[in-house]
């Protein structure tokens, strides 16, 4: 993610899906499969900060995510794979092969897919403008809508002054990061001892610690001038974990959220209208209707 030090020390990241949404999601693969629900299909779908390469990466409900929905156009923005993580130690299980391998599948089948590189996989930058397996990697793009808006496409960093003019700082911080990760699944692993639900500790300090909810509002603050400079009409972004839709004076601004806390999604229906899907809700959703179907 890399955002600014103070929200890396506000909260900590979940860095795993809660223990019962792990057995639905074992209970839905075992009796149902991807084919067993419908799939639903959305005219463009926005994903970024999966942070692959990472344990943090809630790659269970990201895999689930991708067998239910499909689209005509995939934007990756961002942070899909973190470099930065891997250079300090190599961590690569199976599923995240599973989920780059769904993704090069819809490539293949015909879904335009563009990749955005982030901060974090950086290194994928070098390669703008170039096409890999159908996949094409831009710097940002521009979207236009079913109704005719055009949207900025973008990850987000360079709007991080700690990332662009304090890199040590940025890199501390992820350091500080990873820790509380780690210290997030030993103390939700007592929890689970105790029969109690998972606890996601970052989601209330973002929104009430003041220095994070600060930071956040000026990053929303400055995306959304970067989209009215650029004479558009609202932006897309990532890279701050936290799913939002707002207007800034007839600009709007959405941001995907992230795959190791929220495990959230944008996405456009065919007629333009934009929503957030919270992936963990809607598996709890399916579960619970899954439940009521086995006890009648």
């Amino acid at each position: 993610m890399t955002v600014h030090a103070r929200i890396k020390g506000a909260g900590i990241a979940e860095a795993g899906a809660s223990e019962r949404l792990r057995k639905c999601i074992s209970k839905i693969d075992k009796s149902v499969g991807p084919s067993g629900s419908p799939r639903r299909r959305y005219r463009t779908i926005w994903i970024s900060d999966v942070h692959l390469g990472t344990r943090g990466c809630n790659d269970r409900l990201l895999i689930d995510f991708l067998d239910h929905v499909d689209s005509d156009t995939l934007y990756l923005v961002g942070d899909i794979i973190d470099g930065w993580r891997m250079k300090k130690r190599y961590y690569w299980p199976e599923r995240h092969n599973a989920i780059v391998s769904r993704v090069m599948k819809r490539a293949k089948r015909g879904t335009e897919v563009i990749y955005i590189p982030g901060n974090h996989d950086e290194m994928f930058r070098q390669y703008a403008g170039m096409n890999f397996g159908g996949v094409q990697i831009r710097d940002k793009a521009i979207h236009r809508t079913a109704d005719g808006r055009q949207l900025l496409v973008l990850h987000g960093d360079e709007f991080d002054a700690v990332v662009m003019g304090h890199r040590w700082l940025a890199f501390a911080g992820d350091a500080a990061y990873e820790f509380l990760m780690k210290l997030n699944v030993v103390v939700n692993g007592v929890r689970r001892r105790f029969d109690l639900p998972y606890w996601s500790l970052s989601k209330h300090p973002k929104r009430k610690v003041k220095n994070a909810v600060e930071f956040i509002s000026r990053f929303e603050q400055a995306v959304a001038h970067e989209a009215r400079a650029r004479k558009v009409d609202g932006v897309v972004c990532g890279h701050v974990h936290t799913a939002e839709e707002r207007d800034f004076d007839g600009i709007t601004y959405y941001n995907d959220g992230d795959w190791v806390e929220g495990c959230t999604a944008l996405v456009e229906h065919y007629d333009g209208r934009m929503e957030i899907l919270h992936w963990a809700d809607e598996i709890a959703a399916r579960c619970a209707t899954a439940s009521v179907r086995a006890a009648a």
